[in-house]
């Protein structure tokens, strides 16, 4: 009976399995490799019809792309979206103050103003403010149904940039009173609480407690605002500024051969321009994410470096075993 016992093998004393038999195998996807592969296909058709399309004329795309015509109407487009944007978003600002105030005239104007702004098309928009001259030949400051101290000629201060910039301005005003609305509306009531209850000053509250808080939901939405009005910038044509859509279309005009290309021409300028405001819009939405995340989201660089960083560590893994 002892040497029964004696003989056998303790469970605790049995041989470890090799390394290689624990390895854990990751869970295949043979459906998302598949996906993969047609979604890839597709793409290499497009770029292919791109690039061997004798259609799209790539050589005077080239030709076009830097020429002073295109660079003037270019610069002309960033002037009028930074002066409209800044602009817009000032007024889209008192605006949604307006709405959020105590006073029903403010409110009332407020709404009024939005809704108007936002039911009219941009394009009926401008077309009335570049012929405003013919309602109100000039422009007087005074007292209501008495004698003018100021008068001015609308004829002389309506320019084709002003009107430009006045018409997207208001229109722009008018959804960034509602984005920047929603924004103050998401700060938690506590901080407003809070805030009261130390006694500060009502617009030190909002310059430094709740505006900073509110532009975490207010830039994201705002910056589709931007890209939509960098886009919106191609209707001032249609008030004899040459912006780059309106040097396009002269140019189109004037060589009609090379309507395609110069097409082509303003759409890769215009995805230059909204890619540049996405890059400033992580970056922007970054700064702003600090206090509300345990750990700000990495940059694109970031990103790259740990993809690179975990590869090589599972190719030393796969090469070690």
């Amino acid at each position: 009976m002892s040497e029964s016992l004696g003989s056998a093998v303790p469970l605790s004393t049995t041989e470890p399995r090799p390394a290689a038999a624990q390895r854990v195998l990751p869970l295949r996807h043979p459906g998302r490799w598949i996906a993969s592969a047609i979604v890839l296909v597709v793409v290499a058709q497009i770029v292919h019809g791109l690039a061997t399309n004798p259609f799209f004329q790539w050589d005077r795309f080239q030709y076009w792309f830097l020429r002073p015509t295109i660079l003037d109407g270019l610069l002309i487009t960033l002037e009028v979206t930074l002066y409209s944007a800044v602009l817009g978003l000032l007024g889209g600002i008192l605006l949604a103050l307006a709405r959020l105030s105590k006073g029903p005239v403010l409110r009332a104007v407020s709404w009024v103003y939005i809704w108007l702004f936002r039911s009219v098309p941009l394009i009926v928009v401008l077309l009335f403010l570049y012929n405003f001259s013919a309602l109100y030949r000039t422009l007087s400051l005074g007292v209501p149904f008495g004698p003018a101290f100021l008068t001015f000629d609308e004829s002389r201060l309506a320019t084709d940039m002003v009107v430009a910039v006045v018409g997207l301005s208001l229109n722009e005003a008018a959804y960034a009173a509602e984005v920047v609305r929603g924004g103050i509306l998401s700060v938690d009531q506590g901080q407003h609480e809070a805030a009261s209850a130390l006694g500060l000053p009502k617009g030190y509250q909002f310059t430094r407690i709740v505006f900073p808080q509110a532009l975490r939901s207010i830039t994201p939405n705002y910056v589709n605002q931007l890209i939509g009005l960098i886009k919106g910038t191609s209707l001032v044509f249609y008030v004899s500024l040459l912006d780059l859509f309106g040097s396009v279309q002269s140019m189109g005009s004037t060589y009609p051969g090379d309507i395609v290309p110069l097409l082509l021409v303003a759409t890769a300028w215009y995805l230059i321009l909204t890619s540049v405001v996405s890059v400033v819009q992580f970056y922007v939405e970054r700064y702003y994410s600090r206090g509300a995340l345990r750990s700000l989201p990495p940059t694109p660089l970031q990103k790259v470096r740990t993809g690179l960083r975990d590869l090589r560590a599972r190719v030393r893994k796969e090469a070690a075993i």
